[in-house]
């Protein structure tokens, strides 16, 4: 029997070139190993404030990313979360098994509510409960996850252990799939932070549809250190994310990369993590405005049929494991 896994984004912000390599490239490999659900998790969007106007238009963005990368619908389930009502429906029934001191346990509530102090809600504190119920609504068996959300996962399968312990067997055992090449990509101007949407300096980042002159610009300005040498040397990380960047994008190894650029100095390295970095996303935005409006709202549909045939079955068995039966139960 073929295994399933499950993932997600957030349609906030605009996919960088760190999401893709950390992520995208991974799942686009994966979909023709593993029966593959992709969400764009606009339920998790909400946790803070968003404008409604963009956050709608941000999902079908994220949407037609997906697909443009390489995420075949005719192979992956690719849906919106919000269109499947099951998910929230499920987190509820989690809340009554989670325990308020797991959730403050968790590093990113804890990071997040220290930023934002009087804002922050109840959603940003349930935020892994209603990861979980995404993960084990459609009995999920891999699940591709950064560092940074292994302990949610964690949270996951103790959730649905838990679950099984008391009512019966009712969910999967979530494993993570954590990638050991590309997982972390840092960021340009700081290389001792990861790549990020939410950083507020925009030459952090490489965002997927950036255009030509932005790309070389941001590298242009990409932070190095005070040697000469272009190795893979994780001591200089500037340098190190740089190389990791032109590796992953072009193929070469390590041993090819650094002898491509032996004897060159650090502004021809930029140059050219810059060109081959314009080369290969050429396709990709060529691929997403190409997608209509009706082509997208087509697979969405389907998406959402499939999503939702597999969701209505879980929940239906967990109403019935709890007690919750009668006829207006999906």
């Amino acid at each position: 029997m073929t295994k399933r896994i499950f993932s997600g984004a957030q349609p906030t912000g605009n996919v960088h070139l760190g999401n893709y390599l950390g992520a995208l490239r991974n799942w686009v490999a994966l979909q023709h190993e593993y029966e593959s659900f992709f969400c764009i998790v606009n339920l998790h969007a909400i946790t803070v404030p968003q404008d409604p106007k963009l956050l709608a238009a941000k999902t079908r963005d994220l949407a037609r990313i997906y697909i443009a990368v390489g995420i075949d619908p005719n192979v992956s389930t690719i849906f919106i979360q919000s269109d499947v009502p099951e998910h929230a429906e499920l987190t509820w029934v989690l809340n009554c098994v989670v325990r308020i001191s797991e959730l403050e346990r968790m590093t990113q509530y804890k990071d997040k509510a220290r930023r934002q102090q009087q804002e922050v809600n109840a959603g940003l504190l349930d935020y892994p409960v209603l990861m979980a119920a995404d993960i084990l609504l459609y009995q999920t068996d891999l699940v591709p996850v950064g560092h940074d959300q292994k302990q949610h996962l964690e949270l996951t399968r103790d959730l649905a252990i838990r679950f099984n312990r008391d009512f019966g067997e009712t969910f999967r055992i979530p494993d993570a799939y954590i990638p050991k090449v590309g997982a972390k990509i840092q960021s340009l101007s700081d290389p001792l932070k990861k790549m990020s949407k939410s950083d507020e300096d925009p030459n952090s980042r490489i965002m997927l549809m950036d255009d030509a002159d932005t790309i070389r610009r941001k590298f242009k300005r990409a932070v190095t250190d005070s040697g000469t040498e272009i190795r893979f040397d994780e001591t200089r990380p500037g340098i190190y994310n740089l190389l990791e960047i032109y590796h992953l994008i072009t193929g070469k190894n390590q041993s090819e990369t650094e002898a491509h650029f032996a004897g060159k100095g650090y502004g021809h390295l930029k140059a050219e993590v810059a060109d081959v970095t314009i080369d290969f996303l050429d396709p990709i935005q060529r691929h997403v405005r190409e997608i209509s409006d009706e082509e997208l709202d087509r697979i969405l549909s389907h998406g959402r049929e499939r999503a939702s045939g597999i969701a209505r079955a879980t929940l239906r068995n967990v109403f019935d494991r709890i007690g919750i039966t009668g006829v207006a139960i999906r």
